[in-house]
C-alpha cells in the first residue's frame, strides 16, 4: 500500500468549517459545518447546519452540527474503504439510471471482496441459511390494479433470494401487461422490509456473478421503469433495500412512525439494492451520504421534508 493510500485511509473525512475556503475536491470526504453559500455547499459531500438554516438538498439540519460532523468522521474512520467508495459512487452516479446501477454494483462487488466486509462477517459468525418459503410474495389482480405483497413477515420481509426473485417476476408481469394501470407494493406484518437477508450475506458464488444478479436480476430498474404506475406503502422499520427499492417508485406512502435506515457502511459495504441511485434522485446525494454514512434512522417528518417519501398516512 503506497503512502498516499495509507494517509487517505487513515484520514478519509475532512471537516470544513464555515468561513474556511472549500478545498478542491479530492479523494477525501468533505463535510461542511455551518452556513455556506449553496454553491460552496454543492462542492462538499454534505453540510451540517443548525435548525432554521438553509433547507436545500446540500444541507442536513442538526441540533449539534459539530458533534454530528465528528460522528461522521468516526464512522468513516471505522470503515474508510466503504465510506470513500460511497462518496465516489454518489459523486459519479448522476445521469442514466441503468448505468448508475451498474456503477453501484461494481463498487458493491469490490467491497464484498474487501477486508472491512470480511471483518464484519467474522464478527457476526456463521449462520444457517434461511428456511425456504412456499409463497414469499403474494400477487393479486384487482381490475387494472396489481397488488404485490412481500410475504415473509416472520423474517420482517428480508430481501433475500426468494423474495427478490418472486418480486422481480411480479414486476415483470406488470411491465409486460399494459392493462395493469397501477402497481401497489406492500409488505405483510409490522415492517415493510428489514433489507437484505443477513443470513445470506457472504454466500454469493463469486463477485462477478453477484454483480449480474444484482443488476439484471434485481428489482430496482424494474421499479424505475414502472415508476409512473407504481406506488409503495411502507411501515415499521425500513432498512437498506426496504427504502432503496421504494424510492424508485413514483409514489411512496409511509405509515406514521415508520423509520428508514441505511446500515451498510457499518458492514464494510454501500447500499446495494439501488439506494445510491434511487435515494439521491429524491433527497439529493448529500443527504444520501449523511443517511448512509451515519447509519442513523430517519423518521417520517424528515423523510417527507427531504422528499424521500411523498405522504404519511
Amino acid at each position: 500500500m503506497g503512502p498516499d493510500v495509507s494517509v487517505l485511509l487513515h484520514e478519509p473525512l475532512v471537516i470544513v468549517r464555515a468561513g474556511e475556503p472549500v478545498p478542491p475536491r479530492g479523494d477525501q470526504i468533505l463535510v461542511g459545518v455551518g452556513e455556506f453559500p449553496r454553491e460552496a455547499a454543492a462542492r462538499l459531500d454534505v453540510t451540517l447546519v443548525p435548525p432554521g438554516s438553509n433547507a436545500g438538498p446540500e444541507f442536513v439540519v442538526s441540533e449539534d452540527p459539530v458533534a454530528d460532523a465528528e460522528f461522521l468522521r468516526a464512522a468513516a474512520h471505522d470503515n474508510p474503504q466503504a465510506a470513500l467508495v460511497l462518496a465516489q459512487v454518489l459523486r459519479a452516479g448522476g445521469g442514466d439510471v441503468a448505468a448508475a446501477l451498474d456503477l453501484e454494483s461494481f463498487a458493491y462487488s469490490t467491497l464484498l471482496g474487501g477486508a472491512e466486509f470480511a471483518r464484519w462477517l467474522e464478527k457476526r459468525g456463521e449462520r444457517p441459511l434461511p428456511p425456504p418459503s412456499t409463497e414469499p410474495v403474494l400477487v393479486e389482480r384487482d381490475g387494472a390494479r396489481l397488488l404485490i405483497t412481500l410475504n415473509r413477515p416472520e423474517r420482517r420481509n428480508a430481501y433475500g433470494r426468494e423474495v427478490r426473485d418472486a418480486l422481480v417476476e411480479a414486476l415483470r408481469l406488470a411491465e409486460l401487461d399494459d392493462s395493469i394501470e397501477r402497481v401497489v407494493l406492500t409488505g405483510a406484518g409490522p415492517s415493510f422490509s428489514a433489507g437484505g437477508d443477513l443470513d445470506e450475506f457472504g454466500t454469493t458464488p463469486d463477485l462477478a456473478t453477484a454483480h449480474f444478479v444484482r443488476t439484471r436480476g434485481g428489482a430496482g430498474l424494474l421499479l424505475h421503469r414502472l415508476a409512473e404506475r407504481a406506488e409503495v406503502r411502507v411501515q415499521g422499520s425500513c432498512v437498506g433495500a426496504g427504502i432503496e427499492l421504494p424510492a424508485f417508485a413514483g409514489r411512496v406512502i409511509a405509515r406514521e412512525g415508520t423509520t428508514f435506515r441505511l446500515p451498510e457502511v457499518g458492514m464494510g459495504l454501500i447500499p446495494g439494492a439501488g439506494g445510491t441511485v434511487s435515494i439521491p434522485r429524491r433527497a439529493g446525494r448529500w443527504r444520501t451520504l449523511f443517511l448512509a454514512l451515519s447509519g442513523r434512522p430517519l423518521g417520517t417528518t424528515t423523510a417527507l421534508e427531504w422528499g424521500l417519501i411523498d405522504a404519511v398516512e
